[in-house]
């Protein structure tokens, strides 16, 4: 039987995916900069490399085994991570924002599914309404081309985003599972780890190496690395307080802070359809963190 969390474990990991959302969509805003100077997988490498260290110094003074207890599953979340980082970062550079972040960001109903048969959790009505809702208020918001028949987008480009959509929900559900044996900062720091390790060959054949100029360096750092860092950790904290279904709904609102900055630095007017979604999405979150 799938356990339940308390009313204060619920609360606290409501807020863990709300600010979780909030500091992944920074982060994307960054690595769609950085992306107009450099390979996708070079920012791959950079951002693994910086949460990497990040993470070990918070396990030396948190003083937790670095290593964690079941290695296997731990290390197939960070493989998964790994694939799922590496197409949503090529997903965004090479089609737009809004499109890029909709197609991945289908993940919290997939996660929801998955999490459904492999960890007995239930959906409730309430929830999948819920998450219906918030989708619906995604594609308002990105109003994306290949549904709104703007744009001609590469299928390649459009099916691995959505590789990575599945990657991403599939190692949600395993942080999810995690959670009996593993402390939250063991589970980020095995993501890095294993980024790095996978991105420093895939980096090697990328033909096209740039050395990135100082002001790039500052945003790969603190932008990309910085911010994914404090994301990954509160999505951990967040998934082991919380039920994996409804918490990966509640990253919805990351849609709504990318559309906030798209207007402030990228210059992206929201229109009626941005309105509409946003109301959309915020009902939808509220419906579900109200199960």
């Amino acid at each position: 039987m799938a356990t339940t969390a308390t009313p204060t474990q619920t609360s606290r990991g409501v807020w863990y995916m709300i600010g979780a959302a909030f500091f992944w969509s920074l982060m994307s805003a960054c690595v769609k900069w950085a992306g107009h100077m450099l390979p996708s997988q070079q920012i791959v490498l950079v951002r693994a490399v910086v949460t990497l260290a990040y993470s070990y110094v918070l396990l030396r003074w948190s003083d937790v085994d670095v290593w964690g207890h079941n290695k296997p599953l731990l290390w197939l979340r960070g493989l998964l991570g790994f694939g799922a980082l590496s197409c949503f970062f090529f997903a965004l550079t090479v089609l737009p924002l809004a499109d890029a972040t909709v197609i991945h960001y289908t993940n919290p109903v997939l996660t929801a599914l998955i999490a459904a048969p492999v960890l007995g959790e239930s959906l409730r009505r309430q929830e999948m309404l819920g998450a219906l809702l918030s989708l619906t208020g995604v594609v308002c918001i990105a109003q994306p081309a290949f549904l709104f028949g703007t744009a001609d987008l590469n299928p390649l480009h459009v099916g691995i985003a959505l590789l990575g959509a599945l990657l991403a929900a599939s190692a949600y559900v395993v942080v999810r599972r995690l959670r009996a044996t593993e402390h939250p900062l063991v589970v980020v720091f095995y993501f890095p780890l294993v980024a790095t390790l996978g991105s420093v060959p895939t980096t090697a054949l990328v033909a096209d190496l740039v050395w990135p100029s100082w002001l790039t360096w500052i945003v790969l750092l603190v932008g990309v690395g910085g911010c994914a860092q404090v994301a990954q950790v509160l999505l951990t904290k967040g998934l082991h307080a919380e039920r994996a279904g409804r918490a990966m709904s509640i990253s919805y609102l990351q849609i709504v802070f990318a559309a906030c900055w798209g207007f402030l630095l990228f210059q992206e007017v929201p229109d009626v359809w941005t309105g509409a979604g946003a109301a959309l999405v915020v009902s939808g979150t509220l419906l579900v963190t109200q199960a």
